[in-house]
């Protein structure tokens, strides 16, 4: 029996505040605008689909014939069964990220798409920050508050790692500004993305923390009209189920025709000694 890996989460939380978001959430509305417009540039007709995410009522109508499926760590997914494979806004709370994609790929068909959105490392920076200053300053030490989120170029390298052909990774950012931290809080309690690390501090904090978190969020991340800069970044991962038809690499010097001459100009060779300069 497969051992799953300790989740970073503390799930009945994390279910408790996906219940508790609302409709208006501007960072799933951004999310869903660019799926949309990156299936639209694959230019095919997917009858299979299957949609996984924590937030069905926000994706259901995304594509109405697809199959919604809960973001748990065994998917309810029927392998090879689905031409498209949706992990909307979910992969970032996953204990195993790669074992969710790998789950996907194999719930693809040849030649299936799968496509995953989710909140990158860039996500929330001003507020970590200043937490973190805050309650270092008023408790004497961390304790987890914001989700930890990957970075695009290491959420990259786990489309290959879970078999994916073709991989692409790329990022949309998104600043918004806020008259007070407060505002900013609402908006995450709407998300549903309050903390719900399993490793969070159990008892009351401080107010303490809070007030001088506001302080130096003003301080250091306020513009010129004293609005709260805050950053969002939304990472997308597309990937293959592999299949004999896909593009492949060519030999290394297999080519059989010269580059200069596509480009109409002149090659160059390099020189047996490289000069670097100020070197003899």
């Amino acid at each position: 029996m497969t051992q799953l890996p300790p989740d970073i989460s503390d799930r009945i939380a994390l279910l408790r505040n996906r219940a508790r978001a609302g409709d208006d959430n501007f960072l799933h509305a951004l999310a869903r605008d660019e799926v949309e417009l990156r299936l639209a540039e694959v230019n095919r007709r997917f009858t299979r689909p299957a949609i996984v995410t924590g937030h069905p009522h926000l994706w259901a109508d995304l594509i109405p014939t697809a199959q919604m499926v809960a973001d748990d760590p065994v998917l309810a997914l029927e392998a090879g069964a689905h031409d498209l494979v949706i992990h909307a806004m979910a992969l970032h709370w996953a204990a195993d990220p790669v074992g969710q994609m790998v789950q996907a790929r194999r719930a693809l068909c040849p030649d299936g798409l799968f496509l995953a959105v989710l909140p990158g490392g860039q996500t929330l920076s001003e507020l970590r920050a200043c937490l973190a200053q805050a309650e270092a300053e008023i408790c004497g030490g961390l304790s987890p508050r914001v989700l930890p989120m990957a970075e695009i170029r290491d959420l990259g390298a786990l489309l290959q790692r879970a078999g994916l052909a073709l991989p692409v990774a790329d990022s949309v950012g998104q600043n918004v500004a806020y008259r007070k931290i407060d505002t900013l809080f609402s908006d995450l309690r709407m998300m549903g993305e309050r903390n719900a690390l399993a490793a969070r501090r159990r008892s009351f904090t401080p107010r303490g923390v809070f007030t001088r978190a506001a302080e130096l969020y003003a301080a250091h991340f306020a513009d010129d009209a004293g609005l709260l800069r805050a950053s969002f970044e939304l990472i997308f991962l597309t990937g293959w189920a592999p299949d004999s038809s896909q593009p492949r690499p060519l030999r290394p010097g297999s080519a059989t025709a010269r580059l200069a001459d596509a480009l109409g100009t002149r090659e160059t060779p390099l020189s047996d000694k490289i000069k670097i300069p100020g070197k003899d």
